[in-house]
């Protein structure tokens, strides 16, 4: 016997497609629904509001389909508050725990809502017990007694809407195409590095060893020294190469400036690392003279930080290098607060991962030379990514000449 749940949905619900993904999503998955109420917003700014009744076969495959819908900022008419249970040990949820998506959030508790703070998907929504605040908790970070989110009922996610200001890009709908024009792009996206840094927003690059190999360095240095670039996320290896580049003009022991492999060259982002390490770190390296230009040279002297993360593959690594992943997410996420733009430029792993502690409002960019690799990305989670292809070394140029041609008093 068919059953049935009235849902709610309101917003910039028809423009930004919102609509159409719920009743795709509902016939995909075996369902159908009644449009009960249906107004649309008169103006530009005005919201719309639909209620419908969706129906499906049985309870069970009606709970997968409004649970799907939730995602979209689908409610029930009347919403109760959430259901909370103490977790019963250090990093282990209750069953049925709430998993968060990227979107802004709230809870409904007591009869008022409460946004989520520090949002980002797949994690659990924690009541704090001593104030009204809801924090969005991963499970590592999970303590005994924690009142944990339990189900979707009193949770409201606000799915992204097209911005309805003025905006240099639209950045809430990621597409990916070889065939776009890549300068119009780019300099859309100068103009919006320019914005950001005038709001005094965060602009974070994530970045990988292609900077260094295809002879980006020196731009993305550059663009650290003028303030563009306000954190830096990386891993080993393009700290080290970069290194290798300032000591020796290799990265891989190729020659950067004739394209040619060195003699020994090899050796060469070993000595770097070796270098670092009988310096003590980076920083030291730096005030020392060992190093004396790049992009980690610039991150010093400029006091912008930077977060490296270590993986299995590591050659030393460097001293700086956070080998424990939860502590390196750790520290990402503390630079993550308050960013508003990202670049992922040639770091396939590294954007997956920061992908994954972003807000779905955080204008996202990645540029690879790999259109497959910029699809992975969005196919996990970070729809908010506007997809570039193209390499490092023709997309820093680019974007570093777009920034001095409208930003031409600062760049003098």
């Amino acid at each position: 016997m068919a059953v049935s749940q009235e849902i709610e949905l309101s917003g910039h619900i028809i423009d930004s497609g919102i609509m159409t993904q719920v009743f795709d999503r509902v016939m995909d998955m075996g369902g159908n629904f009644e449009i009960l109420v249906f107004d649309v917003g008169k103006k530009k700014t005005d919201p719309s509001y639909a209620r419908l009744r969706i129906i499906a076969a049985n309870r069970e495959k009606l709970g997968f389909i409004l649970s799907e819908l939730h995602r979209f900022g689908a409610r029930p008419p009347e919403v109760k508050d959430v259901y909370v249970v103490p977790a019963e040990s250090d990093h282990v949820g209750p069953k049925g725990f709430y998993l968060t998506t990227n979107h802004p959030t709230e809870i409904k508790y007591n009869g008022e809502w409460i946004p989520v703070e520090f949002i980002e998907m797949d994690c659990l929504i924690v009541k704090d017990k001593q104030t009204k605040r809801a924090i969005c908790t991963p499970l590592s970070k999970l303590k005994k007694g924690d009142l944990v989110a339990v189900g979707e009922q009193g949770v409201k996610v606000h799915y992204p809407e097209r911005p309805r200001e003025q905006s240099n890009f639209e950045f809430m709908h990621g597409t990916v195409s070889s065939e776009r024009p890549t300068v119009t792009l780019i300099a859309k996206i100068a103009r919006e590095i320019i914005d950001m840094q005038k709001k005094h927003g965060k602009t974070i690059l994530v970045g990988g060893p292609a900077i260094i190999h295809t002879g980006a360095a020196k731009v993305v240095a550059g663009m650290i020294r003028k303030g563009y670039i306000n954190a830096l996320f990386a891993g080993n290896a393009l700290a080290t190469h970069d290194i290798e580049y300032n000591l020796f003009g290799t990265s891989l022991g190729m020659d950067i400036a004739t394209g040619k492999p060195v003699m020994g060259g090899h050796k060469h982002h070993i000595y770097a690392i070796n270098e670092v390490l009988r310096a003590g770190s980076i920083k030291q390296a730096v005030e020392k003279g060992v190093i004396n230009g790049g992009i980690m040279y610039e991150c010093v002297k400029n006091n912008v930080p930077f977060v490296l993360a270590g993986s299995i593959r590591d050659d030393g690594p460097l001293p700086d290098v956070i080998t424990d992943v939860v502590a390196a997410q750790d520290a990402m996420r503390r630079h993550l607060e308050g960013c508003g733009m990202v670049l992922m430029v040639a770091t396939l792993l590294h954007s997956v991962a920061v992908g994954n502690c972003l807000p779905s409002n955080v204008k996202t960019i990645c540029v690879d030379i790999n259109p497959a690799s910029l699809t992975k990305l969005m196919d996990r989670g970070t729809m908010q990514a506007i997809g570039i292809v193209s390499d490092a070394g023709s997309f820093f140029p680019l974007l570093a000449e777009q920034i001095e041609m409208q930003e031409p008093a600062k760049n003098k």
